[in-house]
């Protein structure tokens, strides 16, 4: 069998888990990856098939999307291009983790394809996310387009969805608390980051930073540069996780006992959705980083943790059912 996996490459959250499909996958046959963006930190450890420059956003430096940088490398022409390159009919299955470049070619070319992925759950009315509408639903419906849907969430609010995909390695990690936070906040530029978190009391921070390529030290404060071993090995010793309104990272600390804030970057619905689900589970939510930061933070910090979550590992479950009902559709 011949598997295609296209995998979003903004942000990490969709290459982490892919670095858990992935082998699970190799399991059935051979699995051509592709990936497309230019947002992401963390990589594969399996070589590429296909590597496309994608539709992405930037990161800002002040809670949202840098819009004039994201303008600036959308190419629209190429990704026409890379659409019309992939080779699908030699594949027995396609799988998609919201990815647009290999979604669209099925599309146009008639192919069926299966989402793997966390957007793919607001497919469900069921999903939690704020009142009013917003444009951005056409983004989960049209950005990547696929035949069918198992997604991820929170919570299982309807029948195809699941809970996280917690990585192996954060499964079998030996916990500790050695009273430091760890901060992860894309969108926010370390000097914001730096000049309220050191107003704190009582509280050391680990803040990991897109931007910053050595460590430093600014008070209670601890600038490190991205770093996956780094990065997994902070939270496992964490008090709590500062971070926005992404899905995986707030999961794998809620899943590790961790307290969590999230900050959902302006303008980003899929995050605010996020940060809804997130709180029904007893995360605490700010909309932004302003004058009142600091207090806020200062009583999460004196806050209890909340209760401890449920995310069994179905993962290999969910690749064998995925595999035997839509291969050769």
């Amino acid at each position: 069998m011949k598997i295609l996996f296209g995998i979003q490459g903004t942000g990490n959250g969709h290459i982490s888990r892919a670095r858990e499909i992935v082998p699970l996958l190799q399991q059935y046959g051979e699995v051509d990856l592709l990936v497309s963006g230019t947002e992401a930190e963390v990589s594969l450890s399996q070589p590429l098939k296909y590597k496309f420059h994608g539709f992405s956003f930037v990161f800002g430096k002040n809670g949202g999307v840098d819009n004039w940088a994201t303008f600036k490398i959308m190419n629209l022409r190429q990704l026409w291009k890379d659409m019309h390159s992939i080779p699908l009919k030699q594949y027995d299955l396609i799988i998609n983790d919201f990815e647009p470049v290999s979604a669209w070619a099925c599309r146009l070319q008639g192919i069926p394809s299966v989402s793997l992925s966390h957007q793919c759950s607001f497919v469900s009315k069921k999903t939690p996310r704020p009142a009013k509408w917003n444009y951005a639903e056409w983004l989960f419906k049209y950005y990547s387009p696929t035949t069918y849907h198992i997604g991820f969430h929170f919570e299982r609010y309807d029948d195809f969805i699941h809970t996280p995909v917690i990585r192996s390695d954060i499964r079998n990690t030996v916990t500790g608390n050695k009273g430091h936070y760890s901060v992860y906040l894309p969108a926010y530029s370390d000097k914001t980051l730096v000049k309220h978190l050191s107003k704190t009391t009582d509280a050391e921070w680990h803040v990991f930073s897109k931007r910053q390529k050595s460590t430093y030290k600014e008070g209670n404060v601890q600038v490190f540069p991205i770093s996956n071993e780094g990065f997994n090995n902070s939270l496992a010793n964490c008090e709590g996780l500062l971070t926005g309104g992404g899905f995986e990272g707030p999961a794998e600390a809620l899943f590790l006992g961790k307290k969590v804030m999230m900050i959902p970057m302006r303008g980003q619905y899929e995050q605010q959705c996020n940060a809804l689900s997130a709180s029904k589970l007893g995360v605490t939510v700010v909309d932004t980083i302003n004058d009142g930061f600091v207090s806020r933070i200062n009583n999460w910090v004196a806050a209890p943790k909340p209760a401890q979550v449920n995310f069994p590992d179905e993962t290999a479950q969910i690749v064998d059912n995925m595999v035997k009902q839509y291969a050769w559709q």
